[in-house]
């Protein structure tokens, strides 16, 4: 697999992986081949997050596939030039997560959002937690924000989670 067309390649695996989602296979660990695992695994994925992705549209239509591609496209930058290409060992847990409730400045599910944003650009989230899930898309939807442009608001703003802060404040309409 190229860089150039990596895009369609994911594009082409979320369609036939939703294919089987809506054909009634809920067992993800069926859906890949060895070449779609190397694949994934280029771009800094985990089988179970592709899997989300094509569950929850296949359930809610959201998020899109566009969206997925994204969302993909921003992770596989961060693993290409902040970590070298080098996949983490660590990995957050549910329990790990700020609570669905906590606040920052007003904004409720922002530390929880932001967490799992850091999460997600290292590849280090738990299998049963997903970025962009139903909660996260309800935050980033009342303050207009697109899923990757948070994710990368959070990398460019490093730990500073103020710069974050004030990113959603610009552009919600709350």
């Amino acid at each position: 697999m190229g860089n150039y067309q990596w895009d369609s390649t994911f594009t082409k695996l979320f369609t036939r992986c939703l294919e089987l989602y809506k054909g009634g296979d809920r067992d993800f660990n069926n859906y890949y081949s060895d070449s779609d695992l190397a694949f994934l695994k280029s771009i800094g994925y985990k089988p179970r997050e592709m899997f989300d992705f094509v569950e929850d549209y296949g359930d809610s239509g959201e998020p899109t596939v566009e969206t997925a591609v994204m969302i993909a496209s921003v992770r596989r930058d961060y693993l290409e030039h902040v970590m070298a290409g080098k996949l983490s060992e660590h990995e957050i847990h549910p329990n790990e997560l700020p609570s669905k409730s906590e606040e920052l400045e007003g904004f409720i599910w922002l530390p929880r959002i932001i967490t799992k944003a850091r999460g997600k650009l290292r590849g280090e989230l738990n299998p049963n937690i997903m970025f962009c899930c139903g909660g996260d898309r309800n935050f980033l939807h009342t303050h207009d924000i697109a899923p990757a442009d948070f994710l990368r608001v959070v990398w460019s703003a490093g730990d500073d989670d103020h710069k974050i802060i004030e990113f959603v404040r610009q552009y919600s309409k709350v």
